[in-house]
């Protein structure tokens, strides 16, 4: 059963930094491309960033400079470091694969960015 725990969100103020986390179990983490995606209220899913079974990682282009992502592969872990944080950024985070197709999303984890 795949199960996708998303931590780390909270209320930053603008130009702040968050770090997230996501535990992932029930997958061969290793096998596939992750990604971090979000959902602001009222707006579709989107995704962030994602990051290669190697290692090789791409931005949208409205976090680009300001977002990295990364992985471990022996900790079954998928991390999201947020610097320089804006308004916009608040939304719901989740994690999962690139295209999403495990059938299942975590509960994720709000960032909202506000003063």
């Amino acid at each position: 059963q795949v199960q996708l725990v998303e931590s780390g969100g909270g209320l930053v103020q603008p130009g702040g930094s968050l770090r997230l986390s996501c535990a992932v179990s029930g997958i061969i983490f290793s096998f596939h491309e992750m990604g971090w995606y979000r959902q602001a209220p009222r707006k579709q899913r989107e995704l962030v960033a994602r990051i290669s079974s190697f290692g090789y990682t791409n931005y949208a282009d409205f976090v680009k400079g300001r977002f990295t992502i990364s992985r471990d592969n022996n900790e079954n872990t998928l991390t999201l470091q947020m610097n320089s944080l804006r308004p916009e950024d608040t939304a719901v985070y989740y994690c999962n694969n690139v295209p999403s197709s495990l059938g299942a999303w975590g509960q994720g984890t709000l960032v909202t960015v506000s003063a």
